[in-house]
């Protein structure tokens, strides 16, 4: 779609991935060595989206963290295990709420 230079620059940037992970070294795209690698062999770092690709819709926060002492709520996303977590601001203990409607407090 975007022609045979960037289709080029996008198959660089994957063996970079693949020819760093075989050499046990930093591959991820935050990694200092893939990112001077992929300058050396002319890579690119990002593509662009093919037009008509459905944009990600974000999903919405189903539950939240209340804490017990002061009332402070973090919202989340997936479902978490209060007893690994206290609160930031009090150090209390948190309790897991749904955000759906008809349920109350999960345990």
């Amino acid at each position: 779609m975007y022609g045979h230079e960037e289709t080029e620059k996008i198959i660089k940037h994957e063996l970079c991935h693949y020819h760093l992970h075989l050499a046990k070294r930093g591959y991820m795209h935050r990694d200092a060595d893939f990112k001077s690698l992929l300058a050396k062999v002319g890579g690119s770092r990002y593509c662009q989206s093919l037009p008509g690709a459905k944009a990600r819709k974000p999903q919405p926060y189903r539950y939240k963290l209340v804490c017990t002492a002061c009332s402070t709520e973090y919202p989340r996303k997936r479902k978490a295990d209060p007893k690994r977590y206290r609160c930031g601001n009090c150090a209390g203990k948190l309790k897991l709420v749904a955000l759906e409607e008809g349920k109350g407090p999960v345990t």
